[in-house]
Formats: structure tokens, sequence, C-alpha cells
């Protein structure tokens, strides 16, 4: 018996339809892996773009502090051994960009307690919220920011740069310098605090205030 081998076209079609199928399902897995390569080189770029200017924030908007120091009660020419003003002076950082004082925040740490203390530029105490006039007249959980002529400005003045530097002021005895209640319990001699000056860019700048073991005479400086 002879055997005959013959070409069968059907079975040609039926493998170049496999192989082309195996070519598409390639194609589209390929596809689907560089999208998603793509895409995530999209994320990775955004993050590191919003890493990189968060880190130049924290740099070009950091707060210094030049000065530290207290103002001694003065009480009928009898020292009391209480402040009754404590200033910080600051400036903006070499290279720094425009910092908005008004819209830092303090976190202090005293005799009494902890705080966060945010910018103010009236007597919140009084019924009208009148334009702050003295420190006395800070009230508690604010700090106040005063020129070098020695005023209080306000939020839109409170700006730094490379020409304006600024004073912050607190008043010893709302809290935690003071206890804040009207009885005349003040930030004194001895007494210490701590200061974190955080930029609007979350910068933070950390002071240490120490107030001597003994003051000479009322309405004296004191550094702190």
């Amino acid at each position: 018996m002879f055997e005959f081998i013959t070409d069968d076209d059907n079975d040609r079609g039926q493998v170049g339809i496999g192989t082309l199928i195996v070519f598409i399902a390639m194609v589209l897995v390929a596809a689907i892996a560089a999208g998603v390569l793509i895409n995530t080189a999209g994320f990775l770029q955004s993050q590191a773009e919003a890493t990189g200017q968060e880190s130049t924030d924290l740099v070009s908007e950091r707060i210094d502090v030049t000065s530290t120091v207290g103002i001694v009660n003065e009480t009928d020419g009898s020292s009391t051994g209480d402040l009754q003003e404590i200033r910080v002076g600051v400036a903006g950082a070499a290279g720094s960009n425009q910092i908005d004082l008004s819209s830092a925040t303090i976190q202090a740490v005293g005799p009494n307690g902890q705080r966060n203390l945010i910018f103010t530029d009236t007597n919140e105490t009084g019924e009208s919220g009148d334009p702050l006039t003295s420190v006395s007249d800070i009230p508690d959980g604010a700090f106040a920011v005063q020129n070098s002529s020695g005023d209080f400005v306000s939020a839109s003045e409170a700006v730094l740069n490379d020409e304006e530097r600024f004073t912050v002021v607190f008043n010893p005895e709302t809290e935690p310098f003071g206890d804040g209640a009207d009885n005349g319990v003040y930030f004194g001699e001895g007494d210490t605090s701590s200061l974190d000056i955080v930029s609007p860019s979350g910068a933070t700048t950390s002071v240490e205030l120490r107030a001597p073991d003994l003051f000479n005479e009322d309405g004296e400086a004191v550094r702190l």
C-alpha cells in the first residue's frame, strides 16, 4: 500500500491563526506593561519634584533668632522678680524668601504647661477687638509682632524679607509662661521656656529662654 503525502491548506490556516493570537497577546501584554511603567515613572517624578520643593522651602523659609530679651516689671520701685515682656528678635535666614509671620505658629513649653501660639494684632480680650497698645493686651494662646520702631504690626505687615526684621513679643502672664489666671503669676527669675517657631512651610527654629536667677532693677532688659 502506498502512503500519499499531501499538503493540507486547512492545517496551515490553523497554525497561522494560533501564531497570530499569541503575537497579539504578547503585544497587549507589552502595551500594558509599558503603560504601567510610564504611569509609575510619572508618579515618581511628581513625587520627587514635590519632595524637592518641600526640601527647598524648609531651607529657604527658615526663621533666624537674633536676640532674646526680657523686660523686668516695674512696680513702684520694688522688684517683683517678674517680667513684663518677653521679646524675641527674628530675621529671615540667609537666602530666604518672604516669610509671613502671621501664618507662623509657635509651640511654647514653659513653667505652666504647653501651648500652641498664633499671631494676633488685636486685643481679643476686649469687647470690640481693639488694636494692641501694650504687651499686657496680648491674650492667651497668642503672640504679637513689633517693628523696629516698637509699633505693633498688622497681619499684612508682618512679613520678613531681606530688609525687614521684627520682634516677636509674648505676654509673660499668659500660659505657658505665667498661669494666665489674672492673679499676677508671671514668667520671672530662674524660669525657663522653650520655643519652636514654625514657619508657614514647616521649617522649625528652636529657642531656649532662661531668665537670670536674680533681676537687679525694675525696668531693665535682661538677656534670656
